[in-house]
């Protein structure tokens, strides 16, 4: 029974938090909720609050010595100096592939926590993308950008060990699943996600391949949140 939850919520949910295969906009109907982009001011939040919200979504151990982006009207900004080399953040709804019905979803909040190695390589295609959809571009131009910036090495590759923590209870993931469930993210060069056992029955990894990114994401649901009490959730 779980498995068959975890499969669920991962093929409804997971498309919409990260990057994945890039396609064409979709038109307005009733599978596509929010057809394009929201004013500006609906995605952003009161500085303290986000970096509140930044900061919960691991260890404090972590996320206490981390630095701590926030989103501003020109894109995403320093606004806490930390000491060990993570970098947490609250994604937005553009994080997700191009084809999610939510990508323009202005109520999503999807705080993560990267460590180095993913802050220098994982968290540059998310600002990029980032400055992409603050300067107006669409879609299509977006993953122009994208695959041609990661062909020309502008982007680098992902490096060996790069994960991001998302532990937080508190972030919005989608209308559907609202906080879904705590676990790790492992970003790797691209790769067959069953090379890592992805996807098998029983198998407790999931993932998928980010093409424009040249990557493979993989997931990995864990039992407690940030804060220490346990997913009941995931018991089931």
């Amino acid at each position: 029974m779980r498995k068959t939850l975890m499969t669920i919520a991962f093929t409804g949910f997971w498309l919409l938090i990260l990057l994945t295969a890039p396609c064409q906009a979709q038109p307005q109907d009733a599978k596509t909720p929010y057809p394009s982009i929201a004013p500006l001011e609906q995605y952003l939040m009161e500085r303290n609050a986000e970096i509140a919200l930044a900061r919960d979504v691991a260890a404090q151990s972590i996320a206490g010595d981390a630095d701590v982006m926030v989103l501003g009207k020109h894109g995403y900004e320093t606004a806490v100096r930390g000491t060990n080399g993570f970098v947490c953040m609250v994604q937005r709804s553009w994080a997700a592939g191009f084809d999610d019905p939510e990508f323009w979803n202005p109520k999503l909040r999807a705080p993560i926590c990267f460590n180095p190695p993913a802050v220098r390589s994982y968290l540059l295609l998310i600002l990029q993308k980032t400055d992409l959809v603050l300067a107006g571009r669409s879609k299509t131009q977006m993953v122009e950008t994208i695959s041609a910036a990661v062909n020309q090495k502008e982007l680098p590759g992902m490096e060996p060990g790069a994960i991001g923590y998302m532990l937080s209870k508190q972030g919005y993931l989608s209308d559907r699943d609202g906080h879904w469930h705590p676990h790790l993210m492992f970003f790797a060069p691209l790769t067959d996600p069953v090379a890592w056992g992805a996807g098998l029955p029983g198998s407790p990894i999931l993932g998928f391949k980010d093409d424009p990114g040249h990557l493979t994401v993989f997931l990995i649901p864990v039992g407690k949140w940030s804060d220490g009490s346990v997913d009941h959730a995931g018991e089931n």
